[in-house]
């Protein structure tokens, strides 16, 4: 290990991708007492995925877009993380997608793979991040696929760095990362 690896800065990150599609997402609505909400829907089944990571510690976050989901996606995206941040060595915590391990996936070097337990969305703070996203579009019915696209991008400019840090940064995970030496 030379002496820049040493020094290097370890990042923890909360990773996980979520698709977007034309498909209404249903909400809360408000009425008067007695009055039964009515909400437009649409089925269409055009659909686009974000690819993404958040740092619990301090809000960055950093996402990608795809048509679809696979190993080659999620090469690209780590490929491109690895060069926006080079200097620093980060641990991604992902689920267990097949495409996360695929034998043709290669990792690159100033990136480690954390695995969560199986069938457990719950423990990974990016599930949070991609709710507030959809909670604001709820009941918006887009005629193409790229409205969708624009109103989701648009909806990601508007988090600040300390709204993503209050949505991912769990007690838990600050205290351990804390203890455990990260700054």
């Amino acid at each position: 290990m030379s002496p820049s690896e040493k020094n290097r800065r370890i990042r923890y990150w909360c990773g996980d991708e979520s698709r977007f599609g034309l498909q209404t997402i249903p909400g809360k609505l408000i009425t008067l007492k007695g009055v039964k909400p009515i909400g437009l829907t649409q089925w269409k089944r055009d659909n686009f995925y974000l690819y993404g990571v958040v740092e619990p510690m301090s809000g960055e976050n950093f996402i990608l877009e795809f048509s679809h989901l696979d190993t080659m996606c999620f090469q690209i995206f780590l490929e491109k993380f690895a060069v926006e941040y080079p200097e620093d060595l980060h641990i991604i915590q992902v689920d267990n997608g097949a495409f996360h391990f695929s034998n043709y996936l290669k990792v690159p070097s100033n990136i480690i793979l954390l695995f969560q337990p199986a069938h457990s969305p719950e423990v990974n703070p990016i599930e949070r991040f991609w709710e507030e996203i959809k909670k604001h579009l709820s009941w918006e019915c887009f005629q193409t696929l790229n409205e969708l696209q624009e109103a989701v991008w648009k909806q990601l400019s508007k988090f600040t760095t300390s709204q993503v840090k209050s949505i991912a940064g769990w007690d838990f995970i600050i205290n351990a990362l804390f203890v455990s030496g990260f700054s």
